[in-house]
């Protein structure tokens, strides 16, 4: 029987060390520095979509269009920050397109872009009531 053991064991152990778990830190799967890219390029569009918010709730075509519907920005513009995945690119986009109507220094709201405007505040304070 010690001698079935022996045989069993030395096998075992030889089998273990050159196992190629004891190798997996030498190799990745995904460059590390393409992985390093690949999330600095997610944080700086993130950081792009969030500024591209600010950027709108800070206009004062904006800030008039709340006043008259009776928002308040200013839990708004800092429950920004909190958003995140594909509640942040919702509401982002929609920031996009009320800088799109507004660029050119256009010194009117029309009704469609108070529209857009009021719909994104209501988004985002649906976003951040559910968050």
């Amino acid at each position: 029987m010690r001698m079935f053991r022996q045989l069993l064991v030395a096998p075992l152990i030889l089998m273990l060390a050159l196992s190629s778990s004891v190798y997996a830190q030498e190799r990745h799967a995904v460059d590390p520095s393409v992985l390093s890219q690949t999330v600095a390029g997610k944080v700086s569009s993130q950081d792009a979509s969030r500024q591209a918010i600010h950027d709108v709730l800070s206009r004062q075509e904006v800030r008039e269009a709340a006043a008259k519907a009776g928002f308040d920005l200013e839990p708004l513009n800092a429950s920004v920050d909190t958003l995140s995945g594909a509640a942040l690119e919702q509401v982002a986009m929609g920031a996009q397109q009320v800088n799109q109507s507004l660029v050119g220094g256009a010194s009117t709201v029309t009704i469609s872009t108070t529209t857009i405007i009021i719909g994104l505040l209501v988004l985002i304070l649906i976003i951040v009531a559910v968050g």
